[in-house]
């Protein structure tokens, strides 16, 4: 930041939401006016042309009435104003203005006024010239040394000069190897046009080359042209910057040489005249405009360099002279004399302001205030600092009646028991006759009025809404806000779950963001269609309950024909993507069987039949309903669902290193062949053209492949969220793990929502298994000490990991516990006689273990002795009290 600030001289605003650049501020006597001072010129993308002679009172006034000269509008968008002698037959100054296709050139004169309301201006248009391309920008000077007047050069935006002689067009050239149009200044001392290409170069074209050059009616290149009539166009020098230019200009003052300054992206240079680099000066800032000035020691070059964080810097040559600030990001800048005051910085910014300022030494500063200066008591600043850390623990542990005041918005979700008579399906991509679809409502109250409330809604993919995002810019206090959606299938493959999420977010007062969520539930009916039952199937899995068997029809209402009997204890879905699942409840004993031809498929319907059971048995008061699985664990069919999904991660690297190959041989042969046509003796192709035509085909072709590759992939991906879901679920029906331990499992099997061919499911699943193995289910202190790999890499295969999941699952079958605190994991524990724990790697066992005196005396007398001889029998003797005392089970727990 600047210690001093631009001295507000005269500032006014432009109209209301009109555009600025570079092009579009002027400072001259456009009048000429018999005192010669300096007007204000102006013009916006909006059309509107305004000239300004200020007139402050003091200094710091704003624009007033008479302030402004004249203003019109032009109607088409301005895109460019300059001063100079355009008219033949005099040299007084006009006004030249270009538009996108059209070149005016005005004659500004004033009436004096005979009245008070003072005098009067006027615009009369001298000529103008229809442009037949589209204009960027132009320049003016005396070109090919004319005396006297002042012609025009506009640059097209596809890269045409175009050279005007006042009221007569000359010529037009095209510029060579163009693609984007940069700016664009003419040097009076060596009578050339200097621009930067879009290839980051600064080059220059004398007149004479581009007055003798090949015309430029049509951009052809053809070989009809370079053997033609006229000289190729051809560059005078070049010089590489390295960096786009913002804007380029040539000085030469009395005092120094001429000089070409270009201003970059990052970097400032300074050139010679034939494009040797002066200097140049590195930015530590972005910049936004410059502008060369007369400099007062001889043999430099002084320049305002103004940039985006609303600062003006004054160089000389290289060195950093003055820096002020603005109020506002400068595009344009210019110096000039205003009411006899030589040296005023008039700076325009994009959105119209305006300003008159000059560089003062009146510094802004905050003087802090003194205070009384006394001794400080440590002891009573010690206490003080304790009680507010109590105060801040207190807070940070007990919720208080903070916590109870921050709800301030509430959210719920309702769906619909029935599916929409009229489907809000937006595309048919299921391959089935219809796609139905449900309603969501979601409701909102606020206690409280809240702004700019967004509310999200998520489902699992390829399940899509009709809209899941909404924006309400006010919420009234106390009123129920109802948002209604619809919620359908979208892809050919089933989703991994069948819950969405509502999610708002919103600000508190003091301006913390807070967010509420809620969970719905969608039917089974969305994906699913009753179909008759299949007595064979491929994959079959067996739950166990402790409850009588329930008929399948009240579990099911939606899914039976109340007048067959037969389906009341066997029930068959078939799902709208065309797979199909059975379910069978036994007639004798307490279990249901559920078999598909597809393993994934079990997911949903597995879940969903366990969900019905307990909501069946609830409604019945049963509290003590569980579910359980006796069988093995199907890792063999789990694996085959991960070969797939690795087999197309595989399939994708190939595809794509095969399609970055094709991309290079491509741009190989296209660079050979721009050499071809570029050369002045033309030379064969040598079937070149069939190559590149070959190359092209196979670069759409494996571009299609990957593609296509990724959409197969998302599909395997989903598949195997549905298969992992259907094993954690056996894991923890078979172990009856805990919530907190299912929650582990998920976490480690399920933590990502995307797979990508950086950060894969298979090298984040093995790492997440690996870190379970070696801390809460770790066999000894030195599997623990491994370290793991901190660098997460795609595989050679899923040998390592279907090794690490099996071995998970044998550890969970001896007795191994999931948990988060690695020190109870680390901890192998034994019971001991009356229920006293001990760990063999505690440093001495409690008195209370032995029960008679004459063992207790022993241990107090030489405790060390006692307890290495305590530690060598200790297992058998454990092993022997346990065998005689309780049933069989795991000794060391996890």
């Amino acid at each position: 930041m600047s210690l001093f600030k631009a001295r507000d001289w005269w500032s006014a605003v432009l109209g209301e939401k009109e555009e600025f650049d570079q092009g579009c501020l002027c400072v001259a006597d456009v009048d000429n006016s018999c005192s010669g001072e300096d007007k204000i010129v102006v013009g916006s993308y909006m059309g509107y042309l305004r000239i300004f002679s200020p007139h402050p009172v003091k200094v710091g006034d704003g624009a007033q009435a008479e302030d402004l000269l004249l203003e019109v509008h032009l109607r088409d968008p301005i895109l460019q104003v300059e001063v100079g002698r355009f008219v033949s037959g005099t040299e007084l100054l006009h006004l030249a203005v270009l538009h996108a296709r059209k070149l005016c050139v005005y004659s500004v004169s004033g009436t004096l006024g005979s009245v008070e309301h003072g005098n009067q201006y006027q615009v009369k248009l001298m000529y103008e010239h229809h442009l037949q391309r589209i204009a960027c920008n132009m320049t003016y000077g005396s070109f090919g040394g004319v005396k006297g007047r002042d012609l025009i050069c506009i640059q097209s935006m596809d890269g045409m000069l175009m050279l005007f002689e006042q009221e007569s067009y000359a010529f037009g050239r095209f510029l060579p190897g163009f693609l984007l149009p940069g700016p664009l200044t003419y040097s009076s001392r060596t009578d050339s046009f200097i621009t930067v290409s879009s290839c980051r170069q600064v080059e220059s074209y004398k007149y004479q080359v581009l007055a003798f050059a090949t015309d430029a009616d049509k951009r052809e290149d053809t070989e009809q042209q370079k053997l033609g009539a006229g000289k190729r166009l051809v560059v005078d020098w070049t010089l590489n910057i390295g960096e786009q230019a913002l804007d380029i200009c040539v000085v030469s003052f009395s005092q120094s040489a001429s000089s070409v300054l270009v201003l970059g992206e990052r970097n400032f240079f300074c050139l010679k005249d034939n494009g040797q680099i002066r200097f140049m000066k590195k930015l530590g800032f972005s910049p936004s405009c410059f502008l060369p000035y007369c400099a007062v020691s001889e043999g430099a070059v002084s320049t305002l360099i103004g940039n985006h964080s609303n600062m003006l810097h004054i160089y000389q040559d290289v060195t950093l002279k003055w820096a002020t600030q603005l109020p506002h990001v400068p595009v344009a800048v210019k110096v000039g004399c205003l009411q006899g005051l030589k040296g005023v910085i008039v700076t325009l910014s994009d959105n119209g302001h305006l300003q008159c300022s000059y560089l003062g030494t009146d510094p802004s500063l905050f003087q802090a205030p003194k205070v009384d200066s006394r001794e400080i008591n440590y002891e009573e600043l010690d206490v003080e600092m304790k009680e507010l850390q109590k105060i801040i623990r207190d807070v940070n542990t007990s919720p208080g009646p903070l916590a109870e005041k921050e709800g301030f918005l509430s959210i719920f979700a309702s769906v619909s028991s029935t599916l929409d008579s009229v489907s809000q399906a937006a595309s048919h991509a299921v391959g089935a006759e219809a796609v139905p679809s449900v309603t969501v409502q979601v409701m909102m109250q606020s206690r409280l009025a809240l702004q700019k409330t967004k509310l999200s809604i998520y489902v699992e993919s390829p399940l899509a809404a009709t809209c899941d995002r909404f924006i309400f810019d006010s919420l009234e206090p106390e009123i129920l806000k109802t948002i209604s959606l619809s919620v359908f299938l979208k892809g050919n493959y089933l989703p991994s779950e069948l819950e969405g999420t509502a999610m708002a977010s919103y600000s508190m007062p003091t301006g913390i963001l807070r967010i509420v969520q809620c969970k719905f539930r969608l039917p089974l009916k969305l994906i699913c269609l009753p179909h008759q039952p299949s007595k064979t199937a491929s994959h079959k899995l067996t739950i166990d309950t402790n409850k009588p068997p329930i008929s399948l029809l009240s579990l099911f209402p939606g899914f039976a024909n109340q007048s067959d009997d037969d389906q009341a204890n066997v029930l068959g879905f078939r799902f709208i993507t065309g797979s199909q699942v059975t379910v069978l409840a036994s007639k004798t004993s307490q279990r249901y069987r559920i078999q598909s031809e597809r393993f994934e498929d079990l997911w949903l319907i597995t879940k969903e039949l366990t969900l019905r059971l307990q909501e069946h048995f609830e409604k019945q008061g049963t509290k003590d309903f569980t579910c359980s699985f006796s069988g093995c664990i199907p890792l063999q069919e789990y694996f085959d669902v991960i070969d797939q999904h690795f087999e197309l991660r595989l399939n994708g690297e190939k595809v794509e290193e095969l399609l970055s190959e094709r991309a290079i041989q491509f741009r190989a042969i296209e660079r050979r062949l721009l050499t071809r046509f570029k050369d002045k003796t033309p030379a064969p192709l040598q079937h070149l053209d069939t190559l590149l035509d070959g190359t092209y085909k196979q670069v759409i072709a494996l571009a299609d492949a990957a593609e296509e590759n990724h959409s197969n992939l998302l599909q395997s991906f989903t598949r195997l969220k549905s298969a992992t879901h259907l094993v954690i679920m056996l894991i923890g029906l078979w172990q009856k793990l805990s919530s907190d331990q299912t929650a582990i499992l998920e976490a480690a099997f399920l933590p990502l929502q995307r797979d990508s061919q950086e950060l894969g499911w298979e090298e984040t699943v093995d790492a997440a298994v690996a870190h379970l193995l070696k801390t809460c289910l770790s066999k000894s202190s030195k599997e623990q000490a491994l370290n793991l790999s901190s660098q997460l890499t795609i595989p050679k295969d899923t040998s390592r990991l279907k090794k690490h999941i099996t071995l998970l699952c044998d550890r969970l079958a001896k007795g191994g516990r999931l948990c988060l605190s690695t020190d109870a994991a680390a901890q192998q524990t034994i019971v001991m006689p009356g229920h006293t724990r001990w760990s063999l790697r505690s440093p001495l066992p409690p008195e209370s273990c032995f029960t008679s005196a004459r063992c207790r005396r022993w241990w107090q007398t030489d405790p060390v002795r006692s307890q290495r001889k305590f530690k060598s029998s200790l297992k058998v003797w454990a092993f022997i009290y346990f065998f005689t005392h309780n049933p069989p089970g795991p000794l060391w727990g996890g």
